[in-house]
């Protein structure tokens, strides 16, 4: 259960993410408080993953979720552009979750 709720709050985290840049430095009311209710479900599920699972290991995964997410978003909307090399490391670090929890 605990890992199922990390992965969720790493989506959360990217959800804020997002958020916070499309509130347009706080001055949006809808992203402010989507930015609000993402932060408070991110970091209430990490802190209920943490614990069941070691902090290190928790707070990785949690980051590469929300970092991958929050790339992977920003290229479909056009935000950001995908090379090959972003493509390749972001692999990687999806790899290296996994691998996280493989040996957990």
């Amino acid at each position: 259960m605990a890992w199922a709720v990390l992965v969720i709050s790493g989506v959360f985290e990217a959800v804020w993410a997002i958020a916070l840049g499309a509130s347009n430095g706080f001055r949006r009311l809808v992203p402010v408080l989507v930015f609000i209710l993402g932060t408070i479900a991110s970091l209430g599920g990490l802190a209920y993953a943490m614990t069941e699972l070691p902090a290190g290991t928790a707070y990785a995964v949690w980051i590469g979720i929300g970092a991958t997410v929050t790339v992977l978003w920003s290229t479909f909307v056009g935000d950001e552009r995908m090379s090959t090399k972003k493509a390749l490391l972001l692999t990687l670090l999806i790899g290296s979750v996994g691998g996280l929890k493989a040996v957990s």
